[in-house]
C-alpha cells in the first residue's frame, strides 16, 4: 500500500498505536494490546489470526485499527511490515554489539534515536500552529508541571523567559493554584502532564479554564482528561512503555518543549543572538566577584 498523507513517520507506527490506545473499548484495547506487544507477528497475520489472540471478533479487529487512526487492518500491517523492514538492520547490529559498557551506552542512545524519530507522530499539525499563536501573543504564561513533569516545565519556562517571552513556572502546587486563579483571557496556562491524568496538575487547569484563560496541554496520551480540558493539545510521543532502559519520555518531551519555545520565539521575531546575548549575561550575573 503506497504511503498516505496520513501514514506516521517510518518507525513511528506503535507510537502512534501507543497514543491513541487508551480511549479504545476494552475488546479493541486488547487488540492493540498484542500490537504493541508483538509488533513482527503481526506484521505477518491476518486479522482473524490477530482477533484469536486477542480473544475478539474480526470485526473488532477492523474497528479497532479505524480508531486507531488507520484506514484498516491491512492498512496497519503494511505499516508495520515497512518500519520493521527499515529497523532490521539496526536490531541485527544491536545483537552484535559487544557486552561492554560502551556497547550499553550505544544501545540506550540507539533506543532513544529511535523513539524521537517517532514522538511526533501523534502531533496534529493545526495544533501546533494555534499553541505557538497563542504562546506568542499571550499576556502572561504560566507553564504547570507537577511530578517528573515539573523540571519539564521550569526548563521551558527558563527558555521562553531567556528568548524574551516572559513566563513563569510555579513549583508549588498550592501556589499554581493560586496563581492560575489570577489568570485573565489575554492569558495562557500551559499543562505538561505525560500521563494526562496528574491531579495536581489538573487542578490549577481547572482554575485557570474558571477564569478564562487558554489551557495548551502537553502530554504523552491522545485521549486523557488533560487534553478533554486543553483548548488546544498537543500529544507527543506516546503512552505505554517507552523503551527497555526508560530514557526516551524525558528526551522526547524535553526536545519537543525545546522545539516549542524556539518556535515561539521565531513567532514573536526573536532571534538565536538575543537568546545568546541573554545567556551570556545570566552567565556574567553567575561569575564570582573579587
Amino acid at each position: 500500500m503506497p504511503p498516505s498523507p496520513s501514514d506516521p513517520p517510518v518507525g513511528s507506527t506503535l507510537a502512534a498505536v501507543r497514543s491513541r490506545a487508551s480511549a479504545l473499548a476494552p475488546s479493541e484495547r486488547r487488540v492493540a494490546d498484542v500490537c504493541l506487544e508483538r509488533p513482527r507477528e503481526v506484521a505477518w497475520w491476518s486479522a482473524a489470526d490477530l482477533a484469536e489472540q486477542a480473544s475478539t471478533s474480526t470485526a473488532t479487529v477492523v474497528r479497532a485499527c479505524q480508531n486507531l487512526g488507520f484506514t484498516g487492518f491491512q492498512h496497519l500491517r503494511m505499516l508495520l511490515l515497512r518500519d520493521l523492514g527499515a529497523t532490521s538492520g539496526d536490531d541485527r547490529e544491536r545483537q552484535e554489539a559487544p557486552r561492554t559498557r560502551m556497547g550499553l551506552m550505544r544501545t540506550v542512545f540507539d533506543e532513544v534515536a529511535r523513539d524521537l524519530t517517532a514522538a511526533l507522530a501523534p502531533l496534529d499539525e493545526d495544533a501546533l500552529d494555534a499553541a505557538v499563536a497563542a504562546l506568542a501573543r499571550a499576556r502572561r504564561v504560566v507553564v504547570i508541571g507537577n511530578g517528573a513533569s515539573a523540571h519539564w516545565a521550569a526548563a521551558v519556562a527558563f527558555r521562553f523567559v531567556l528568548n524574551g517571552r516572559p513566563a513563569e513556572a510555579p513549583a508549588d502546587a498550592v501556589l499554581q493554584q493560586v496563581t492560575a486563579r489570577h489568570l485573565t483571557p489575554d492569558d495562557v496556562c500551559m499543562a505538561i502532564s505525560d500521563s494526562g491524568v496528574n491531579p495536581y496538575t489538573l487542578d490549577p487547569v481547572e482554575a485557570a479554564r474558571d477564569a478564562g484563560a487558554t489551557i495548551v496541554g502537553v502530554t504523552g496520551h491522545a485521549r486523557s482528561t488533560l487534553v478533554e480540558r486543553s483548548d488546544i493539545a498537543l500529544v507527543v510521543g506516546g503512552s505505554g512503555p517507552w523503551s527497555a532502559h526508560g530514557a526516551s519520555s524525558t528526551v522526547v518531551m524535553l526536545s519537543f518543549l525545546i522545539g516549542l519555545q524556539v518556535a515561539v520565539c521565531e513567532a514573536r521575531d526573536g532571534s538565536a543572538e538575543a537568546a545568546a546575548r541573554s545567556l551570556n549575561q545570566v552567565v556574567s550575573l553567575l561569575k564570582p566577584t573579587n
